[in-house]
């Protein structure tokens, strides 16, 4: 048997139905970020710097690209003989086997892996945040306590503490009760969904629960493991993190990248991000093209003028064409004289000469308000948008959609077009 200190569950299934038409064929984790990298990819990088070389990575819905991306983990140096990285979809056994349905479920259907390595602790982490993290400076933390589980928590406006599982904590910061997202929360320490458990303690829980519907561990393993008595710590974190599962919260976190002084640095020489990089050629900006505070990722041409935007790798951003305050995604064009304002454009998109999305004044979504409400125009990936219409604020796309779709030539603020092989 294989014996590894500490070792890795990253929950990576997760479909982020807040993101809309970003994720109606790829889950969040695989979603791009910061212009050349995957969501997947700060977490993962956080482990290999962190020393940890042994991680399981769970996928469920639209894992294609994940597993792609991830491959046999060598852009983070896990592609060793013994641990590395493996990818663990749910599979079909002799009986009892099932779609994954929660997130200690998931873990609970793995137990075969996990005990391949006779861990002495398990860290259980979510694959769709944007932070840096040491876990062996927690997993320290979590010794010197002596504890049975110690959660990752931040402190957190109180106004939104009931969107969180929250902590509270005695003067030790031994948890003494656990809320998950309570309606009127009396903490603002909310849990990140980062764990350390001891291994004894988390495998006895999975195999108690086993039984329960969809079981979770905010729902169902920490309130099990607090009632029987655990020794159950919260590890305050201070730095940078961002759970960027809406709109609004995603494009926020990649315009944080090209502030001034960003709040959360992509380049610092001690703390790398790693991820999966095509072998593409250097960017292009042409004579006359203008860019102002922005990310150009690697083989983008750039005619027109880019302002305050995430732009990803293989863009063409053409002549006379302006965007601002947006973020394109990899391999996309943006003809001749179009412009875009304030839009999410993901992968794989076309946007015709003359066309101008951002347009009009806000008004609700006529979709999903609950998804779509932070004033953007959402694009999903391979869209067509065709020459000359436009497109108002707070609007979806999805599909190659044609000039008829389109009623005088424009999409009103808050409605959608929505085609065959586009979200359902």
């Amino acid at each position: 048997m294989i014996k590894k200190e500490m070792i890795a569950m990253l929950l990576a299934g997760g479909q982020g139905s807040r993101l809309g038409v970003l994720t109606a064929k790829v889950a969040k984790p695989a979603v791009s970020f910061g212009g050349k990298y995957r969501i997947i990819d700060f977490p993962l990088s956080n482990c290999i710097n962190s020393g940890v070389d042994t991680v399981g990575v769970l996928t469920q819905y639209q894992p294609l690209r994940l597993n792609t991306h991830i491959g046999i983990g060598i852009p983070w140096d896990l592609d060793r003989n013994v641990g590395g990285v493996t990818i663990l979809p749910p599979y079909e056994r002799s009986k009892g086997s099932d779609w994954y349905t929660g997130t200690a479920n998931a873990i609970y259907q793995n137990l075969e892996y996990m005990e391949m390595f006779n861990p002495d602790y398990v860290l259980i982490l979510s694959g769709d945040h944007i932070y840096k993290m040491d876990y062996e400076v927690m997993l320290d933390y979590h010794k010197a306590n002596n504890a049975d589980i110690t959660i990752a928590a931040m402190p957190v406006p109180i106004e939104e503490a009931s969107r969180f599982g929250v902590v509270i904590t005695d003067d030790s910061n031994r948890i003494v009760e656990f809320e998950e997202k309570p309606e009127h929360p009396r903490s603002n320490l909310a849990s990140m969904g980062i764990y350390i458990f001891k291994w004894s303690v988390l495998k006895d829980a999975l195999i108690k629960l086993k039984d329960e519907p969809g079981c979770d561990f905010g729902k169902h393993v920490i309130p099990y493991c607090h009632t029987k008595g655990d020794r159950i710590f919260a590890y305050e974190y201070n730095g940078y993190w961002k759970d960027v599962g809406t709109l609004g919260s995603y494009w926020e976190a990649n315009m944080e990248l090209i502030d001034i002084i960003p709040e959360f640095n992509l380049y610092e020489e001690y703390w790398k991000i790693y991820t999966n990089s095509d072998k593409i050629p250097p960017q292009y900006v042409a004579e006359n093209a203008v860019i102002e505070r922005s990310i150009i990722g690697e083989g983008s041409e750039i005619y027109g003028e880019v302002y305050n935007s995430v732009i990803g790798s293989g863009v063409i951003i053409g002549r006379g064409t302006v965007v601002r305050d947006s973020i394109i995604m990899h391999n996309c064009v943006i003809e001749d004289g179009a412009v875009v304002d304030k839009a999410i454009i993901a992968e794989d998109v076309r946007v015709g000469n003359g066309a101008h999305l951002g347009v009009g004044e806000y008004a609700p979504s006529k979709y999903d308000p609950k998804v779509y409400q932070f004033d953007l125009v959402t694009v999903g990936e391979h869209s067509v948008i065709p020459p000359n219409v436009q497109v108002g604020r707070n609007t979806a796309i999805s599909g190659v959609t044609e000039p008829e779709d389109y009623k005088d030539g424009m999409l009103a603020s808050g409605d959608y077009i929505i085609k065959a092989g586009g979200v359902q």
